[in-house]
């Protein structure tokens, strides 16, 4: 990727994107550096929450507000929960449906991640691996 920005989605496509819409193809990049920035994760919540939303509208039910608010909570707890523990699956196949190869997302997370890797390898070596000195 350059070092200019891909262009966004407005906050329509967006929401349509996070509901598991395509985006046109002009936004292919922003998909991409989407599910491969730094913050994939919470940008991955965010859109699990607002795939959750409707569920709010069950507050609206009659009935005793607490109970109305327990289911509520109790569905987004679930609901987080899968979402977290499908995500890198998940996120492999929104950029499949941008027509991205899978494991696209994960080896450029990793390929992000490989410098740090190397620096922390390298001081757990200097610091534990030292050469036995010569007594």
């Amino acid at each position: 990727m350059t070092g200019t920005k891909p262009p966004r989605p407005n906050p329509l496509q967006w929401i349509w994107y996070a509901l598991g819409g395509r985006l046109p193809e002009r936004y292919r990049e922003w998909v991409l550096h989407d599910i491969t920035c730094r913050t994939w994760m919470l940008r991955h919540v965010s859109r699990t929450l607002v795939q959750l939303s409707p569920g709010l509208l069950f507050l609206l039910l009659p009935g005793p507000l607490w109970i109305r608010g327990m289911a509520v909570l109790g569905g987004y707890i679930l609901g987080v929960w899968y979402s977290m523990s499908y995500m890198e699956h998940t996120t492999e196949y929104r950029l499949y449906k941008h027509g991205y190869p899978i494991g696209t997302g994960k080896a450029a997370r990793e390929e992000a991640k490989a410098e740090v890797r190397a620096a922390r390898a390298s001081r757990y070596d200097q610091i534990y691996r030292n050469a036995p000195e010569d007594a």
